[in-house]
């Protein structure tokens, strides 16, 4: 079947063949992998201060991180970025205190809710 296509206002004349059968394709992208564990689901412990916590407001994947343990926040502070729907978002500290852990790495996947920054 001849097909013509235009790409940037280029004509291109083109021959594709109909396959008798399905071709298998190689993955793009390898499986994103996180050396982080599961965080605890909201609610797992009735003494588990949720103040001390900050987390993903919603998925995407962690681009930059601006903290680390034992450094000192303020309130509204920039900890990391995110990726999410081709935007960047700014995720900050709600509290001031010292972090006491990133529960998440540059390049790592993020759920809705997932824990992010630990503070003490």
């Amino acid at each position: 079947m001849k097909l013509r296509i235009t790409i940037d206002g280029k004509a291109y004349d083109v021959e594709v063949e109909d396959a008798a059968e399905p071709v298998a394709l190689e993955p793009l992208f390898s499986a994103v992998q996180s050396a982080v564990l599961p965080t605890a689901a909201m609610g797992a412990s009735s003494d588990f201060d949720e103040t001390k916590v900050v987390r993903s407001p919603l998925a995407g994947v962690i681009t930059r991180l601006q903290v680390g343990p034992g450094q000192n926040v303020k309130a509204n502070e920039l900890l990391l970025l995110m990726e999410a729907m081709k935007m960047e978002i700014k995720i900050a500290s709600h509290t001031a205190g010292a972090i006491k852990s990133v529960e998440v790495a540059v390049g790592d996947a993020v759920r809705p809710n997932q824990v992010l920054v630990s503070l003490q």
